[in-house]
């Protein structure tokens, strides 16, 4: 990006971010909590970019000001020399700053988890990752929802989706999506499991989904595209755990779309919670058909909605974990397993940001 584009960019932004202040600051605003949560997100997205150049300005007039005195004042020269060196510091940092952002970083998600290759061990594992997101969410401080579950026979996880979300406006525009959309993809467990008798190894697998959640203001859901179906709630081996037909199934005819919920215990519960995950899902397939009419060649797991990759291993025999997309290893499985997975995510977040400076768009492509 040229310095002329950087400086056209800027001043977008910042004029941007003046007006939203504005907003943020008329009262009636709040009246519409769907848009203020909005504003104040693209605000917070935008503030680094405010904050870095009224620094780098004050640094750049400081500095003009110690040059002067420079001459009579030996105390100013050597200001003046820690000013000059911070202003490459700050110009670098803006321009970092000013790289096109993934426009959902700010945004809650929705994680689904599928039992995959492997049988009951194969849902075993998918509980695993389920608790292991669940231990990171709070750890920072995220709300967790368990939107909808199918358990398998001996306690694990068939499928399951489950909604994660910041409380409040996140800091700096890094909401859940910033951090967890790298998680998408196969996720390939080796270990003895539990239903093995003769102390063999097992490969088996699980796939994850990240989608941003959508709001109503994203996708206008036709509700005559709808084909909405109600039966009763089952639990494991298909015992009834429900009297009511209560469970929801909703087929989204266009596009074929299925999402079905029965974690609540009344009908209209259910078919609100299906309901979000529908919009997430036609969110990501709308975002997917935008990047292939625009030629993109980045593919990133929620806009090609992949799960056909595998992208980590989980080694309990020797306490690894490996993500493949960027040869990252480690050897503390067992604290990972307990919702410790900064470490690969500063990874992959590093990565992605290398790529951005570097002027690629192939982001983390698989």
């Amino acid at each position: 990006m040229s310095k002329a584009t950087d400086s056209n960019r800027l001043a977008v932004l910042l004029a941007e971010h003046s007006e939203l202040e504005k907003q943020l600051a008329d009262p009636s605003i709040h009246a519409d909590a769907g848009l203020a949560r909005r504003v104040g997100r693209r605000y917070a997205e935008l503030s680094p970019i405010a904050a870095c150049n009224a620094e780098l300005t004050t640094v750049k007039d400081d500095l003009v000001a110690a040059e002067e005195f420079a001459a009579d004042d030996p105390e100013f020269a050597a200001e003046a020399t820690a000013l000059r060196e911070r202003v490459p510091e700050l110009e670098e940092k803006l321009a970092e700053l000013l790289l096109p952002r993934d426009p959902d970083d700010a945004r809650d998600v929705i994680v689904e988890i599928k039992a995959g290759e492997g049988g009951e061990e194969s849902a075993l594992f998918a509980s695993d990752l389920l608790r292991m997101y669940l231990r990171y969410a709070e750890k920072h401080g995220w709300a967790a929802e368990v939107i909808d579950s199918q358990e398998s026979d001996m306690g694990g996880v068939k499928d399951v989706s489950v909604a994660v979300k910041t409380k409040g406006t996140p800091e700096g525009g890094h909401g859940v999506w910033s951090r967890l959309k790298f998680e998408g993809g196969v996720h390939r467990v080796q270990r003895v499991p539990a239903t093995e008798s003769q102390g063999r190894i097992h490969t088996s697998a699980a796939g994850v989904l990240v989608m941003p959640e959508a709001e109503e203001v994203d996708i206008d859901v036709n509700p005559n595209d709808l084909r909405i179906d109600v039966y009763r709630s089952s639990g494991p081996g298909g015992q009834s755990v429900n009297t009511t037909d209560s469970a929801v199934r909703i087929t989204h005819e266009p596009t074929g779309i299925v999402v079905s919920c029965q974690n609540e215990k009344s009908q209209l519960q259910n078919r609100e919670q299906a309901m979000r995950i529908l919009r997430a899902r036609l969110l990501a397939a709308k975002q997917q058909e935008a990047a292939a009419a625009a030629g993109e060649a980045r593919r990133s797991q929620v806009r090609t909605v992949d799960r056909s990759e595998r992208v980590r291993t989980y080694n309990y025999p020797q306490n690894r974990l490996t993500d493949h997309r960027i040869g990252y290893t480690s050897h503390n499985l067992d604290q990972v397993m307990q919702g410790d997975i900064d470490g690969v995510l500063d990874a992959l977040a590093t990565a992605e940001r290398a790529a951005r400076l570097a002027g690629s768009d192939a982001g983390l492509s698989r």
